[in-house]
């Protein structure tokens, strides 16, 4: 037998480390070549990573909710001499060299944990998996093996309490975890003194949360924006009655009885047509080379808040979609970030953002740019307000639907004309939809 160590790849994002979230193996199980071993997080993705040898696992080398760098060895594996040759990376590999398999590779996966996001500029941090077994004060508890067996109201409240099902001891019939189950091993584990790496209570009872994955990623990301980029932020209200009957006469049309229209979907396209007047704001600040880079294509990032933390895929090539390809298009974004399958490549390359705070009953904010992005729009939520109507009927007061815009830009690459033309042209839009012909 020869022990062969698996070291943390690179999984083709240019990142420098991760965090094990959930091991799939425990010490003493057969394993075979390409089969998922663990599930790690990124700062863009969880993945689940495959094993390049086949063999038995001699021990598990880092611990759940440890971060650790790429290149670091994770897992020993007893193989047997004979299939060394036929399972190692490549005949030059070393025990140490983390290169993949020819045709291997990190796979993205919806995690166990994970529930659906609302589309939105914050995020509520997970509850992190302890680095100590919950539910042994000595922390020698083994994994469970496989999906751990519990109902939808115990699984919430298991994630509410920051308890790892896969660690806790089942009484329930077939091996159920049940509501009592979870707060016992809640409790043990508030018991334990705190580690790193775990959330914990300090002696006063103040939550401490570790902050890893995309929340450490994002929290850089946002600094270096705000810090990097200057920020000028406008407002404007806007009557969108005219669009939501808009809306209401096409969501009766044939072709759009299987789209979900939403007023962000116009939105989006008012935004998406006003772009084609100021390009300016499909762009980003070359410092290097001291340029600003025009792009030819616009992929709008729709930001979407889940779990894991804020996340921002983006629709490639946007601006020619049809109305029903948008919605398409948005709706799939949506559904996808739920599941948590969002694929790393999905928020690579976006151009520029919408952000829609109005599902949280915000009228208004002041959106920080996507980092490399010239300008955000935060979309606040649609009220019916009493507005001052002009018409040829003349001037008078009507209930009518209004909701606020709010366009952040990077005041390096937009001056102030063209980010007002910008939002100006999307209110218009919005409000007379019919300008769009013309």
């Amino acid at each position: 037998m020869t022990i062969k160590e698996f070291a943390l790849p690179d999984v083709g994002e240019g990142l420098t480390e991760a965090e094990i979230v959930n091991w799939l193996v425990k010490r003493g199980d057969k394993v075979a070549v390409n089969q998922a071993i663990v599930e790690i997080e990124t700062a863009k993705s969880l993945v689940e990573l495959p094993c390049p040898f086949e063999g038995e696992v001699s021990e598990l080398l880092v611990q759940q909710g440890e971060t650790v760098d790429v290149g670091r060895a994770i897992i020993s594996i007893a193989t047997a001499a004979k299939n060394i040759k036929a399972t190692e990376p490549s005949e030059a590999a070393t025990d140490d060299d983390p290169k993949l398999l020819v045709g291997y590779g990190a796979r993205e996966v919806a995690s166990r944990r994970r529930r659906g996001p609302r589309i939105g500029p914050t995020a509520t941090t997970p509850a992190t998996t302890p680095a100590t077994a919950v539910g042994s004060p000595s922390g020698n508890s083994e994994r469970v093996a496989g999906r751990p067996k519990a109902t939808p109201p115990v699984r919430k409240l298991a994630k509410d309490l920051g308890v790892d099902l896969g660690m806790v001891r089942a009484t329930g019939n077939d091996g159920i975890c049940t509501r009592a189950d979870v707060l016992k091993a809640h409790s043990d584990r508030e018991n334990l003194p705190a580690t790193t790496g775990e959330t914990s209570r300090s002696g006063t009872g103040d939550l401490r949360i570790p902050v890893r994955g995309v929340r450490k990623h994002t929290a850089a990301a946002m600094v270096q924006s705000a810090f990097t980029a200057p920020h000028v932020t406008e407002f404007v209200a806007v009557d969108i009655t005219r669009t939501l009957e808009l809306k209401e006469q096409i969501a009766r049309r044939r072709e759009f009885a299987d789209v979900k229209l939403t007023p962000l979907t116009f939105v989006a396209k008012a935004f998406l047509h006003a772009l084609k007047s100021t390009p300016e704001a499909n762009a980003t600040w070359d410092e290097s080379s001291q340029e600003i880079v025009q792009f030819e294509k616009v992929n709008l990032g729709i930001a979407a808040a889940t779990p894991r933390g804020l996340i921002v895929p983006n629709i490639k090539d946007a601006q020619p979609l049809p109305l029903a390809g948008l919605a398409a298009a948005i709706s799939d974004l949506a559904s996808t970030a739920r599941l948590g399958k969002t694929e790393s490549q999905a928020m690579a390359n976006g151009t520029i953002t919408i952000t829609n705070i109005g599902v949280f009953g915000i009228d208004a904010g002041t959106p920080i740019l996507n980092p490399g992005e010239a300008a955000i729009l935060a979309v606040g939520t649609a009220r019916r307000t009493p507005w001052v109507v002009h018409d040829e009927q003349g001037e008078r007061i009507e209930p009518r639907t209004v909701l606020q815009l709010a366009l952040s830009f990077d005041h390096r690459i937009m001056d102030g004309q063209q980010g007002s033309q910008l939002l100006a042209d999307t209110a218009a839009l919005l409000r007379e939809p019919g300008l769009a012909l013309i």
